[in-house]
């Protein structure tokens, strides 16, 4: 425990907050390529898991941008067995995945604590795995890297599979499959993928035969002292029957196992969905107790060469014939049957054997063959099936009756979306309507949710890129961004929504966008020499506060503009225009005139720069001596006052 603390301590990644939005919690799970933390999303207020990639992956240029689109890609996947992908970013050089959390453990946990499994445990376990991988391969995703650390298992039971795409980007980095990032699952690697690096549906149903193969004996069917001779096990030995680990294995799962590794990968299903059909069947006649279905393990155990020699061969498992050139060379004197331990391989009648084999003893031989196909078609067709009966629109409880009356039972499989059939009532069965089905076999039940809706998420105030973001896992899009200018709202932040918050739309509906530009800047107009008055009145108008100083100034008249900052260019609303207004020249100290004789007063006074009027006291004297002035003397007046004086 204290180790675990000390590590969670030193972890540099520990309290941060990725991309100011994931602050990042204890480790979770460390791999080859990334480790895996329990993070809070402080913008949507959940648990989170942050898959972190690991030092060195966020350099590479190529791996980024691939990352960035199998992410992308992987978001688009939506399905309940599949680890749902929120989010995925790169915080200076820091590469991650924001993903669901499931509290729980791992397929590994299981497997080491308590393999080997049942037989119907472990078609139990892989039924929900080949779900979303049927989910991915419709989509046209290949996960590439199944392994039991993949395929997580919550507290409540449920399986899920993780890191769709992610192994697809790894492979950009120049790494192959047994020198890089993938040298740790190696022993899950279809051969394809060993040998020239290509992978297709059929690759993924590869690593999950090896997922069955080590749930039913809790081994790996390759061992060898380096990966490398691990993966080339892969390529050179077929996988073997897991009942020589664990005997009372019944053959027709045997067979399963031993279909879906398959070294040559036209023999294989074609893909998850496929296979799931498959595992069924196998399912069900382990209900029925059966220790070998011949019927079953035959259908699981093509002949190679009935499948080369055929062109227009489809059996359901394969996608028609292979294409001109890449069939594998095939020895003539055997011929690949057998899937049960122990039975020798039939060898090829040569051409001398065949030509004794025609005349009457041919005929023998067809009338019982006929005979043999009849009996067999009778057995396995008429006695032991019987016509999947019509459920669809049904409560799930009457589509139990209905079954019942035929003698069948039902099992409620999935839910889904439907835009026809009514919530709660099944919107399609596998088998399908009037499809062949065993008798007292089980038909799997997909029960309408409904229509599909959403309700647009509340999206004002975020960024732009996090409200598209936050688009993607309910399945809306990015409508109509229209950018407006806003006082109140910063730059590239959402204003406004359409459809506003919480409205109910279907999937693939579009959201459009009122987006801030920020403030709006204005121009500054100049009232340089202008008045005070009007341009105090423009510069409010137009959204500015105005800053007044006053100073004297000889040139420009008292109340004007002596200057202005800024005086051009742009600001915006609420900005403030500084302005210095003139209170005319400068004042002037009126000189001291009284007990001067009125003429020499005006002097004094004129060259002041003062105008002088003279008054004559009522009590005039005639002496013609200033007896009072105003303004009074040593009083500061601007040049160009009038100076009254009062003569005796």
């Amino acid at each position: 425990m204290t180790d675990d603390v000390d590590t969670q301590v030193s972890d540099r990644l520990v309290g941060r907050v990725l991309d100011g939005r994931y602050r990042v919690g204890a480790r979770v799970a460390k791999g080859g390529m990334a480790t895996v933390y329990q993070a809070h999303d402080l913008r949507l207020d959940r648990t989170v898991a942050v898959k972190v990639m690991h030092d060195g992956l966020g350099d590479d240029a190529q791996f980024a941008r691939r990352f960035v689109a199998e992410a992308r890609a992987a978001a688009r996947l939506s399905h309940h067995n599949v680890v749902a992908v929120f989010d995925q970013g790169d915080d200076d050089g820091t590469l991650f995945l924001a993903m669901e959390y499931i509290p729980g453990r791992t397929l590994r946990d299981v497997i080491r604590d308590e393999a080997p499994l049942s037989p119907a445990r472990s078609l139990d376990l892989l039924t929900p795995i080949l779900s979303a991988l049927s989910a991915a391969h419709d989509a046209g995703i290949v996960h590439r890297d199944i392994k039991p650390e993949n395929v997580l298992i919550s507290d409540k039971g449920e399986v899920k599979v993780a890191d769709f795409g992610l192994a697809r980007a790894v492979s950009t980095t120049g790494n192959t499959a047994t020198q890089g990032l993938l040298m740790g699952t190696v022993s899950y690697l279809a051969p394809e993928l060993v040998t020239d690096g290509s992978a297709d549906a059929r690759s993924d149903v590869y690593s999950a035969g090896i997922l069955l193969y080590e749930m039913l004996t809790g081994n790996k069917p390759h061992s060898g002292d380096t990966p490398i001779q691990v993966a080339y096990a892969h390529v050179h030995a077929d996988v073997p029957a897991p009942s020589l680990e664990q005997p009372g294995i019944p053959p027709y799962v045997d067979a399963l196992v031993q279909r879906a590794t398959a070294r040559e990968r036209d023999l294989r299903p074609a893909d998850a969905r496929v296979l799931s059909r498959q595992v069924r069947r196998v399912r069900s006649a382990l209900d029925e107790g059966l220790p070998d279905d011949p019927e079953l393990t035959g259908d699981l155990t093509i002949p190679i060469q009935q499948i080369r020699q055929d062109s227009g061969y489809d059996d359901g498992y394969t996608r028609g014939a292979p294409e001109p050139g890449h069939e594998p060379v095939l020895r003539q004197d055997t011929i690949v049957v057998p899937m049960d331990k122990g039975r020798p391989a039939v060898k090829a009648p040569t051409p001398t054997q065949t030509r004794r084999g025609r005349g009457p003893i041919a005929l023998l031989v067809i009338l019982l063959a006929a005979i043999a196909i009849g009996t067999a078609a009778w057995y396995y067709g008429i006695h032991r099936y019987t016509t999947t009966p019509n459920l669809v629109a049904m409560a799930p409880a009457a589509a139990a009756t209905e079954a019942g009356n035929a003698g069948l039972r039902t099992n409620l499989a999935n839910q889904d979306f439907s835009e026809d059939v009514p919530k709660g009532f099944v919107m399609k069965t596998d088998p399908s309507s009037g499809d062949r089905i065993r008798k007292n076999g089980e038909i799997l039940l997909t029960v309408s949710k409904g229509p599909e809706r959403y309700r647009v998420p509340q999206l004002v105030g975020l960024d732009l890129e996090a409200a598209q973001q936050a688009l993607a896992p309910i399945k809306l899009n990015t409508g109509q961004v229209n950018e407006q200018y806003s006082e109140t709202v910063p730059q590239g932040r959402v204003m406004a929504i359409s459809p506003k918050f919480n409205t109910v739309v279907k999937p693939g509906s579009s959201v459009n966008f009122a987006v801030s530009k920020g403030k709006k800047p204005i121009g500054v107009p100049d009232f340089t020499g202008k008045s005070y008055k009007d341009a105090n009145k423009a510069l409010r108008k137009l959204g500015f506060t105005v800053g007044r100083t006053e100073q004297f100034d000889a040139k420009v008249a008292e109340g004007k503009v002596i200057s202005q900052n800024p005086n051009s260019g742009t600001l915006f609303a609420k900005d403030k225009v500084q302005l210095v207004v003139s209170k005319g020249p400068p004042l002037v100290e009126v000189p001291d005139v009284k007990r001067k004789s009125t003429a020499e007063a005006q002097q004094i006074l004129t060259t002041a720069g003062f105008v002088v009027k003279v008054e004559k006291a009522p009590f005039n004297l005639g002496l013609n001596i200033v007896a009072a002035q105003n303004p009074g003397a040593k009083r500061m007046a601007q040049p160009g006052t009038t100076v009254t004086i009062t003569v005796l």
